[in-house]
């Protein structure tokens, strides 16, 4: 996962609210198990309005979505956040997300948002022509016009979008010191470290069979 700092670019200016995982990514995307090519079926639905603002130009390839209250509700799919990082999108900002859809998207390298509804709409207005920054150092969204909307975000989430680290990579970092505890565990209580060349011991309360 490459590390988040700040998200600076245009932003689909869109703040429809309640918008579940099947609007995000339809059930029929679903088949696949990989990430690539998702972004073609982000928003299908929408898409297929005429004037729809994901296929409007002067939004192609905006890194930020502003979304309106309850977004990614519905079923927990995180094709859903596979499909918004394909899409290009980095940063989600909205009044409230589905616990797991915020869960799924921070665990993808996506930043959500979580500003007032007041602030939504004037971050509406101004995307229609200018760019947003989520900046994770400051933890504030920023405009051109000196609009500035702090906002809050659990602080392990933070430091590993910041770090780029999912579980994978959190795991990975402590491999020093896992690799210590399992040298410690051998050591001291070699009956529970069965290794190679053990296959078939038994451990049984009363010993090694």
């Amino acid at each position: 996962m490459e590390p988040v700092r700040q998200v600076e670019g245009r932003a689909y200016p869109w703040g429809a609210k309640n918008i579940d995982t099947d609007i995000i990514i339809p059930a029929h995307w679903l088949k696949t198990t990989t990430r690539e090519g998702l972004g073609k079926g982000a928003f299908e639905t929408v898409r297929a309005q005429p004037g729809n603002v994901f296929d409007d130009p002067r939004y192609a390839g905006a890194p930020v979505l502003i979304a309106g209250d309850n977004f990614g509700c519905g079923s927990s799919r995180e094709h859903a956040a596979w499909a918004l990082a394909d899409l290009g999108v980095r940063a989600v900002i909205a009044p409230s997300f589905s616990d797991i859809f915020s869960g799924n998207a921070f665990k993808n390298g996506i930043v959500p948002v979580v500003l007032p509804q007041e602030a939504i709409d004037r971050l509406v207005e101004v995307a229609r022509d200018s760019e947003v920054t989520v900046d994770l150092e400051t933890m504030t969204v920023t405009t051109p016009f000196q609009d500035r909307f702090p906002f809050a975000l659990d602080p392990f989430r933070r430091q590993c979008l910041l770090e780029g680290l999912d579980e994978i990579g959190m795991t990975l970092a402590k491999d020093t010191e896992i690799s210590k505890y399992e040298s410690g565990v051998a050591s001291s209580r070699p009956w529970i470290a069965v290794g190679a060349g053990n296959e078939g011991t038994i451990v049984t309360g009363a010993g090694r069979t």
